[in-house]
Order: C-alpha cells, then sequence, then structure tokens
C-alpha cells in the first residue's frame, strides 16, 4: 500500500466532473482499483482524514473511502462508529428536507474550516470492491462525510457550499466561534 499526494485547491481536476466506473457482471473490481482503493485508505488514515474522494489523489473516476471515527459518532441511528469504507459510483438522496450546519474542512484545502449546510439524513447507495452493491441510511457525521466526498466527485467544494464566508477561519482560530455559529451561520 502507499500514501499518494493529495492534490489541493486549484488543481483543475478538482474541478472536473468524475467519471463512473464500469461495474463488471461478476467477480468483483479489478486489482487496480483494489489497489487505488487500498492506497486512498492508507492516504486518507495518513492525513489523517474521515474521508477521501479520488479526484483529490488526481484520479478522476467516481470511488470515495471514508469512515466515521467513535469520537465524531453521535451513536444516533445510521451515525455510528465505522472503520475504512470503500464506495464505488456512489450516490445520495436526502431523507427528509432538514438541514443542519456544521464545521467542515478538507485534505484538499488545508488549514481551513467552515461552516456548511448538509442534510441531517440520507440514504446512499454505492457498490463494494467485491461488485456488491451496498445500501445505508446515514445521519449526522456519517452523512455529513458521504456528503462532502460526493461532491468532490462533482466538482463541488465545501467552500461552494458554504452560506457565509464569514465562518471560513484557519484551524486554529476556529476557537473565536461561539456554538451559536452552527445555529446561525453567523
Amino acid at each position: 500500500m502507499a500514501v499518494l499526494p493529495i492534490v489541493r485547491m486549484g488543481n483543475p481536476v478538482l474541478r472536473r466532473v468524475a467519471a463512473a466506473i464500469p461495474v463488471p457482471a461478476s467477480g468483483g473490481f479489478d486489482d487496480d482499483l483494489r489497489q487505488l482503493a487500498a492506497d486512498m485508505v492508507d492516504t486518507m488514515l495518513d492525513a489523517p482524514g474521515i474521508g477521501l474522494a479520488a479526484p483529490q489523489v488526481d484520479i478522476g473516476k467516481r470511488i470515495i473511502v471514508f469512515r466515521v471515527p467513535p469520537e465524531r459518532a453521535s451513536g444516533d441511528q445510521g451515525d455510528t462508529p465505522m472503520g475504512p469504507q470503500v464506495l464505488i459510483n456512489p450516490e445520495f438522496v436526502p431523507v427528509g428536507s432538514e438541514t443542519v450546519l456544521g464545521w467542515e474542512g478538507c485534505l484538499s484545502i488545508p488549514g481551513l474550516r467552515g461552516v456548511v449546510p448538509r442534510y441531517r439524513r440520507i440514504r446512499y447507495r454505492g457498490y463494494d470492491l467485491d461488485g456488491i452493491l451496498v445500501e445505508r441510511e446515514a445521519a449526522n457525521t456519517h452523512a455529513r462525510v458521504i456528503q462532502h466526498e460526493l461532491d468532490h466527485l462533482d466538482a463541488v467544494l465545501y467552500l461552494d457550499r458554504m452560506e457565509n464566508l464569514a465562518t471560513l477561519t484557519y484551524m486554529e482560530e476556529q476557537r473565536f466561534f461561539g456554538p451559536d455559529v452552527l445555529s446561525s451561520g453567523r
């Protein structure tokens, strides 16, 4: 396995829609895609991060890796700790219309954080490395990381989703924002 270089904001691959990956009729995905997935997991863990999309490692394909660390999981249904997961050709739909504000960062925009609205609950699907369709319902952190990584596949950065750029800050300055920023976005 290998730690891959992470591209940063400004690299054109982050602003191109990633290509779908052909799903094999049987037998799972090939060794090259399995190697890419393993390298992406290593890269995510090394960063450290909780999600990574292929465009972030300069690969324009629809594959993401993610995890829900125990300290970030709310324990609510759909938001329990999960080790590294791989999703190929993922997609999601919201479950209801409720959105919540939350802080987000990005390995391709190092050192910055911003407040981003996301759906609280989603239903997502995608293929695992064995070519099996995985369908799950997710909430809170789990839902947020899926939405963030799928945005990368569609050439969207979290900055594009921010409603108030006044909440964009360096990580070490985030302490100056009170908890009310997550209720008002200001």
